[in-house]
């Protein structure tokens, strides 16, 4: 059944504060959940702090008092729903087995992202993000083994493999090699926006996390993994942002993500396993309605135009999360060898990333290459999740 979130209308704006008993959710049981159910919150954290920080430099870029007013009364939702959202994870979960989730999240979020993307520029910026997420998840759960004795496999429970993507250490670029170009606004399919706009805060998230997190920890090498993919997420921002059409105006963008979370939640509460989450996302779509409805107001006043004019005119299939793994293992072994030259890839590795890699890393191990001597050390292999038929790239299989 088709669903037009500009034709439904939710709760009343007025009416959508809620009180300390309301916000106060029970978070999920992370020994019970489905993993995806984890992945869902993850993703909806990060699409609720990319609407307050957008929300944020939008008003800091209007004269207009009454324009800030009005962003801040949505904003505050915003605020209360990132809460609620964020708060359904459990505080029994280490650092290290929310990281793995988030690698999760980067993983199938992506891969389905660029199976069903239209554009075939837009398609391959996801499909070399993936695989780099795809390595990072693997270095993670070294070090999981490592510090906490335990296998990444009891927290993706089988739906996302775990073993070796493009080597992290060749994921350092020099800086200009990870800004691509934009898609046209006025030309580009409007799913494209929508997916551009999510994996963008995804990845988004993902960076604030880890700069956040990693000093956390006591162990030296997980200090310096988290500092080293921390910086890689920075690059996979840049990737993603420069991916949206600079020229989209303020108000395009803001119906653009409040259409957006409309489509996120609207995709999750159709897929959701858990009852007391579920009930979650629907409450935010019927938020979320409203917010789009005065975003679109906002434009109509201030832009002349018709969200119409920009916006799908109904949401797209719902985003799922599901096992990627032949996508994975098809784009392993066909892309592996690829690095970024300026919006373009090469399979060579060219002057500029011979020059950033040799500043870099200076001669020596990354930490991310460090992280696998000291697993082989302590257990006397690499960490395998054990899966059927061999690595892809002969290269990276098991010896």
């Amino acid at each position: 059944m088709t669903f037009n979130p500009l034709e439904q209308r939710g709760i009343p704006l007025d009416r959508q504060v809620r009180s300390w008993r309301e916000l106060d959710v029970a978070p999920i049981d992370p020994d019970h959940c489905d993993p995806y159910t984890r992945c869902r919150i993850i993703t909806m954290n990060g699409i609720e702090v990319e609407a307050i920080l957008f929300s944020h430099q939008m008003a800091r870029n209007t004269v207009d008092p009454e324009i800030k007013r009005q962003l801040a009364q949505v904003r505050y939702v915003e605020a209360q729903q990132q809460k609620a959202v964020n708060w359904l994870l459990p505080g029994v979960s280490s650092v290290l087995e929310t990281t793995i989730a988030y690698e999760q999240v980067a993983v199938d979020l992506t891969a389905w992202v660029a199976r069903m993307e239209p554009d075939p520029y837009l398609k391959q910026a996801y499909q070399f993000g993936v695989l780099e997420d795809f390595d990072h998840l693997y270095r993670y759960a070294n070090l999981y083994e490592m510090i906490e004795h335990r296998k990444a496999e009891t927290i993706v429970d089988g739906l996302t493999e775990v073993m070796p993507g493009r080597p992290t250490r060749f994921h350092h670029r020099d800086p200009v090699d990870n800004v691509r170009d934009p898609y046209a606004k006025n030309e580009t399919n409007p799913l494209s926006k929508l997916h551009a706009l999510t994996i963008m805060s995804a990845e988004q998230q993902t960076m604030n996390f880890y700069m956040n997190t990693g000093p956390t920890y006591m162990e030296p090498i997980a200090r310096q993994l988290y500092q080293e993919i921390g910086l890689v997420e920075e690059e996979h921002v840049t990737h993603y942002e420069s991916l949206v059409d600079p020229g989209e105006t303020w108000w395009e963008r803001l119906v653009n993500h409040e259409y957006n979370e409309c489509y996120l939640y609207h995709s999750f509460m159709e897929q959701e396993s858990d009852p007391k989450v579920k009930a979650v996302w629907e409450l935010h779509l019927n938020m979320e309605l409203e917010h789009l409805h005065a975003a679109c107001d906002l434009m109509r006043r201030h832009d002349g135009r018709e969200p119409a004019e920009v916006l799908a005119p109904e949401l797209p299939n719902v985003l799922t999360f599901e096992p990627n793994k032949a996508y994975v293992r098809d784009l392993l072994a066909t892309q592996i060898d690829l690095t970024t030259l300026g919006a373009g890839y090469v399979r060579e590795a060219h002057e500029r990333f011979e020059a950033m890699q040799a500043r870099l890393h200076g001669g020596e191990e990354p930490p991310s290459d460090r992280v696998m001597a000291d697993h082989r050390e302590m257990f006397g292999r690499e960490y395998r999740l054990e899966t059927e038929g061999e690595h892809p790239d002969p290269a990276l299989r098991e010896k």
